[in-house]
């Protein structure tokens, strides 16, 4: 079973930076898709960001488009989010997850079909 860890998380000022990585010690995650989801407290958990398992396609919502960068280095078994010009309302608890299949759409940003998530690291963006 698939085990995912993410790291990097923090607190940080508004217009600062942090880089996310999320990795599965263990495993391989070359034949993943992976998608970075967030959920800030008393909200709904909201799908940031989606790289294939090749790197050569990713995926953003539109709240973070230009702000946050996904990458991933397979030969590091690692997937990064780095995220630049951060806002309070990107404060919450960042996860990874793991699916097989690539809708080719924005469906990539929703939970659906993503099989293994890790358990998250908490951003906060506060001054």
């Amino acid at each position: 079973q698939l085990r995912l860890v993410e790291s990097g998380g923090g607190l940080v000022q508004p217009g600062g930076s942090l880089t996310l990585s999320c990795e599965a010690p263990g495993f391989t995650l070359d034949y993943w898709h992976i998608g970075w989801f967030r959920q800030a407290p008393g909200k709904e958990r909201e799908g940031v960001s989606f790289i294939t398992n090749s790197g050569y396609h990713t995926n953003y919502a539109y709240s973070v488009k230009g702000r946050f960068t996904v990458s991933r280095d397979n030969a590091k078994n690692t997937v990064f989010l780095k995220m630049i010009n951060l806002k309070p309302e990107d404060t919450g608890v960042y996860s990874c997850a793991a699916k097989r299949e690539w809708s080719f759409s924005d469906q990539d940003l929703t939970s659906f079909k993503y099989e293994y998530w890790g358990q998250g690291t908490q951003v906060t963006v506060s001054s």
